[in-house]
Parts: C-alpha cells; structure tokens; sequence
C-alpha cells in the first residue's frame, strides 16, 4: 500500500464487549468498523463499512485489528541470525560468556549491520512496531556495534521506532566502560545501561551510583540488566529504588529480567513491587523457562508495568530465540494458566506497551480517536484465540501505511 495522508481504512473487526454465559465470559463480541486514518493517526471510527464515495478506502477484508507489539529486550547487534546456523558452547557463569565475546565480537563486526536488519525485518513481520535493542558497549568491540545498530535502525526508520540502551555487557566497572558509554550516549544512545552491579561489578553502590550518574548527565532513561538472584538481586533492586527517588528518576527506569523476584517469598516480592510501582519502575522479561519465573500477575496487581522480549535470536548466549512477541504472550499465559477468555485476551497487554482492547468490563480500550496508526491485523475471531493459537499476522501498519504483509483493494462497493 502506498503512503498516504489520509484514507478510509474500512471493513475492520474490532472487538467490542464480552458475552457471559451465567456470569462467566464465554467469548468475545466483535463488531465492523471503519477507521480514518489521516498523518498517521486514527482521526475517527465508525461502525460499519463506509464505501469509496466517502474517499480514499483501503479494505481490512474483516480482518481483526490488533494494537502493534512492542519488543522491549532484544540484542540486535549481535547475532547468527541472517548468516550460517550455529549452536551455543556450553559455559558455566556469565564470566565464560563474556570471555567468548572477545573473539566473537570483532568476527561479527563485518555483518552487524545487515544482520540487525534481518532481525528488524523479522520482529516486523511478526508484528513489533517499536523497538527497545540493547547495544553492546565494551572495549573489545568500542562503539563499533552502536554505529552498526544506529545504521540498522535509519534503514527502518519509516517502518518502526526504536530506543537504544548503551549497554556496558562486560561491565560498567568491570572493564573501565564509564567513559565509553558516555561516548555511546553523545553518538546517539537513548537509555543507560548496566548489569550485575553485585556478581559482575562486584560493587553494587558503585555500579549503581555510577550508572545513575551517567543517567542525570545525560538527562536520559535507565534499563539495567539484572540476574542476580534471591535476596542479593532484591537488595539491589532495594539500592536502585532509593536512588531513583533521591536522583528523582520516577518514571524513567527499567529492570531487564529481575530473576531475583521469582526467588523470594510472595511476601517479600509483593514489598518489592509496591516499591517499584510507587516510583514508576518498570519490569522486562523473557518469561525464562529454565528457571523461577519473576511473579507477573503479582507485579500487575501491584501497579508494575511489565513488558516481555525475547533478548537473543539465535546467537552465543541462546539459540531458542523466535523474534515473535506473541510466542512471549502465549508462553506467559501457559505459564501462569491464564486459560479462560477475558484472561487470555488480556495477555496482550504485556506486548503492546500497556495497551488493552477491553477493559474488565468489556468496554472499548483500544482503539481511540488519537491513537496512532500502529496495527497488527490477523485473521482470528478475538484477541483470546490470537494468544492461545498464535495467529498469523496478515498485515502490519505503522503510522498508518502497512509495513509488513499487505491488505489488498478488494472492491468497497461489494460491501455495503
């Protein structure tokens, strides 16, 4: 589809309410609709199909419309994805890894670029239209794979959005990256990054005080990998959270995979997340299954947002990665037996920033007039089934023009 200002998209299926069967959802009413798109922004939605009379009428051909997914942990710069198959070697801590990146890292140089768009184009086509890459930041690599991935990126700049976090994977401390990451953050960086500031930093006041440092220097966002687990992971987590209230960073930080959370007591991770929720402090997972899961349905009690992503795509650290944030939805609705309709349909909003179509009610979320143009379009009769069966994404818009898959012109007149 071409680009265009404004236009009729039309023959939409939105859902619109649930159906109870004696007080129990059973299923998912749906409704056509039209929606007019204009500066990449819905402007209007009326039920019904509106016909080319009207102007310029794109056809949705029943479609469901979906919000757009977004990918909130993903390492695009370093990958085997788009070049020869390989498996992991087999390593005992997080040391072995970053000892492998030595060579590793200098040997992808060469192909960062057009692998990072290969992932792009994969995330894109299963429905992610915005972004979060962590980027390795390190004196092996320089900031060589950040002008890979800021390259990657202007490639798709018309076809999604994107943030980088200046990531020092081998340590802040650990391997004297302050200055470089300052470097990553003056070339074009958006978030401050960190990990293990206990197992890998070996200094957690430090590591985090540094980082948060950086941060207010920049005047830019937070996200922090953290392993850690039990109570070292939720003490640090407990040292990040004084700070962000002392820096007054509510609002403006992550914590990438908090395992610590899934090691503790219910008790002390319901404490925990009050805590972070109070300051705005967001959670990422991979919803890992060689592990304890971080408790997701207590943090979203609490008030913590939570997003997924799927962090590696076939490359040293993983080979299990599938670039598919509905795979994640699916995977964390099995997990924590979210079987029944309304549950099933509310897994969505793990993947799209927030973003339900229905409320508990079952009134109308999503979309409204103002919301920008970001669709996933998908042949299923409700968001429940799309979850549970992973349904294949036809189309994909971006601020209105379709990025990825196509909606083709059937004839409007036919319709109405």
């Amino acid at each position: 589809m071409s680009v265009k200002s404004q236009y009729w998209l039309t023959n939409v299926k939105l859902e619109c309410g649930y159906v109870y069967e004696e007080s129990r959802i059973t299923s998912t009413e749906t409704e056509i609709c039209s929606l007019f798109i204009e500066d990449g922004k819905i402007t209007n939605i009326l039920p019904g199909i509106v016909s080319e009379q009207d102007g310029e009428v794109v056809n949705a051909n029943g479609l469901l419309a979906l919000p757009a997914f977004e990918e909130m942990h993903i390492h695009i710069d370093k990958t085997y994805y788009g070049g020869p198959w390989k498996a992991c070697t087999p390593v005992k801590s997080i040391f072995t890894r970053i000892h492998e990146e030595q060579t590793i890292l200098p040997k992808q140089l060469e192909t960062a670029k057009s692998r990072a768009e290969k992932m792009l184009q994969l995330l894109l086509e299963n429905g992610a239209t915005n972004i979060r890459t962590h980027c390795n930041i390190d004196p092996v690599i320089g900031l060589g794979n950040l002008e890979a991935t800021i390259a990657a990126l202007e490639t798709y700049k018309d076809k999604l959005s994107a943030k980088i976090v200046a990531f020092p994977q081998h340590g802040l401390l650990r391997s004297n990256s302050v200055g470089l990451v300052k470097d990553a953050m003056r070339m074009g960086a958006h978030l401050v990054g960190g990990v293990d500031p206990a197992t890998v930093d070996g200094n957690i006041e430090k590591s985090l005080n540094t980082i948060m440092d950086i941060a207010v220097e920049f005047d830019s966002d937070i996200d922090i990998h953290l392993h850690d687990a039990d109570q070292l992971g939720t003490f640090t987590m407990k040292r990040l959270a004084a700070l962000t209230e002392e820096a007054g960073w509510q609002g403006r930080v992550t914590i990438s995979h908090a395992l610590g959370l899934g090691d503790v007591s219910v008790e002390e991770a319901g404490e925990m997340a009050e805590r972070l929720a109070a300051l705005g402090i967001d959670i990422t997972s991979t919803v890992p299954i060689s592990r304890h899961v971080i408790p997701v349905p207590l943090l979203n009690h609490k008030g913590v947002k939570v997003s997924l992503g799927n962090d590696s795509i076939t490359d040293h650290w993983s080979p299990f990665g599938t670039g598919d944030m509905l795979q994640k939805a699916n995977c964390l609705a099995e997990r924590f037996r979210w079987i029944d309709e309304r549950s099933l349909g509310k897994a969505l909003q793990f993947i799209t920033g927030g973003k339900s179509i229905l409320d508990d009610r079952g009134n109308r979320q999503w979309p409204k007039i103002g919301d920008e143009a970001n669709i996933v379009f998908t042949e299923a009769s409700c968001s429940a089934e799309v979850v549970a069966r992973q349904t294949e994404r036809c189309a994909v818009l971006y601020k209105g023009n379709v990025v990825a898959g196509s909606l083709e012109k059937t004839a409007i007149n036919n319709l109405v």
